[in-house]
């Protein structure tokens, strides 16, 4: 499919039409990238972290928040100034 490169503001822009933003799964976002010199629209990529609190909370709310690391002292504990 052919498009035009149009000015948009300081950059450039192209208009994507719907049934190909449906077809590769694309919404609201998309990461870009330069691939041997193509440009690559791809789904987002988790970002890290993304989702912990609202697990952390879910952990919390269901009181299953033990500590995971054991009971032991971390080497060089007693050095730590907290």
């Amino acid at each position: 499919m052919h498009v035009t490169i149009r000015p948009f503001g300081n950059s450039r822009g192209v208009i994507i039409p719907k049934p190909l933003l449906a077809q590769a799964g694309l919404h609201d976002e998309a990461d870009i990238e330069v691939k041997d010199g193509t440009l690559v629209l791809s789904k987002p990529r988790p970002r890290a972290r993304e989702g912990w609190a609202a697990a952390a909370q879910t952990i919390a709310a269901a009181v299953d928040d033990k500590q995971v690391l054991g009971e032991h002292a971390l080497v060089d504990e007693e050095d730590w100034q907290w």
